[in-house]
């Protein structure tokens, strides 16, 4: 890429140095907030895991020890005892803070996995980038939303970045890196390198609707929905015929239940309050219908198929 070649003769200056990342702060102790925390910690860095209620803090320590036991289990299977070594080093390197300010004193990162709603995530990062180090990185674990509008109410845009992860962190491999127009070099180069060194697969995207996974995916499985709202199918045809015809592992109607119809729904409706001329962004009645039902997949154990609790 032409901004990488730009770096040139300055990939070793003291600046590039300075944006080394050993400290990482996740903001959000939920499900992706405590993968991204276990990965970081996993890797090397020391952790600090925020979230404003310690409950949630406390489970999400519990479940990372819990993951790290069965990533021990697997690993080091002749080697029991390096496996609690491992567990031990990196749960040793993870601590928690239900004060935002006091949580990132000391970043050299700041990744943000709260829920997907605007005016939360600007109130969140106005107080982060008063009480964070002038060098330190900000990034949003953002789906859906743009990374621009996020970063709009900080005054470090230049050192800004979304970091999409995939769910569950500690296993799938990708990472969306995402650049805004002010994003610099510099930081650009330091947030690819941060992914590399979890030991993720790293590919480069614009800050466009959905990135690159999510804007092929969501339309897909829309369309899926389209395709049984008209009758032109059955939902276990419309999943039948794209396992069997492409190799996919899940068909596009199983996956939307997987993943929440309800996050579907809440995609969809934000690209379409953007974009309303993109047909691709057309909302569903049915799934409308079937979110107004309290049908949303497997979390609620209805959606396109009965799901036991």
């Amino acid at each position: 890429m032409a901004f990488i070649s730009h770096l040139g003769q300055r990939s070793f200056s003291t600046s590039v140095v300075r944006l080394a990342i050993k400290n990482v702060i996740v903001i959000g102790g939920g499900l992706m907030g405590s993968g991204i925390a276990q990965v970081a910690a996993q890797t090397g860095h020391g952790v600090v895991l925020h979230d404003v209620s310690n409950d949630i803090l406390q489970k999400s320590v519990a479940s990372i020890n819990k993951s790290l036991g069965r990533i021990a289990k697997k690993k080091f299977a002749e080697k029991p005892q390096d496996g609690e070594k491992f567990v031990a080093e990196t749960m040793a390197r993870l601590k928690t803070e239900s004060n935002p300010e006091k949580a990132v004193n000391e970043a050299d990162i700041v990744v943000e996995a709260v829920v997907e709603n605007l005016a939360l995530k600007h109130k969140l990062f106005s107080v982060l980038d008063k009480a964070a180090p002038s060098h330190a990185l900000f990034a949003t674990n953002t789906s859906s939303l743009s990374v621009g509008e996020i970063a709009s109410v900080t005054k470090r845009q230049d050192r800004f970045g979304g970091l999409h992860f995939f769910n569950p962190v500690p296993v799938m491999k990708l990472l969306e890196v995402v650049r805004i127009p002010e994003t610099s070099d510099e930081s650009y180069k330091a947030l690819l390198d941060f992914g590399r060194a979890l030991g993720k697969t790293v590919v480069e995207a614009k800050d466009t609707p959905g990135f690159i996974v999510n804007r092929l995916l969501v339309p897909y499985m829309m369309e899926a929905i389209r395709l049984l709202e008209r009758g032109d199918a059955s939902a276990k045809d419309i999943d039948t015929a794209m396992k069997l015809g492409c190799g996919y592992p899940m068909g596009p109607l199983e996956l939307g239940d997987y993943v929440g119809l309800d996050t579907c729904k809440f995609i969809i409706d934000g690209w379409h309050k953007k974009f309303p001329d993109n047909p691709l962004f057309k909302p569903s009645l049915l799934l409308d219908e079937m979110i107004a039902d309290g049908q949303f997949g497997i979390k609620s154990g209805q959606g396109f198929y009965t799901y036991k609790k």
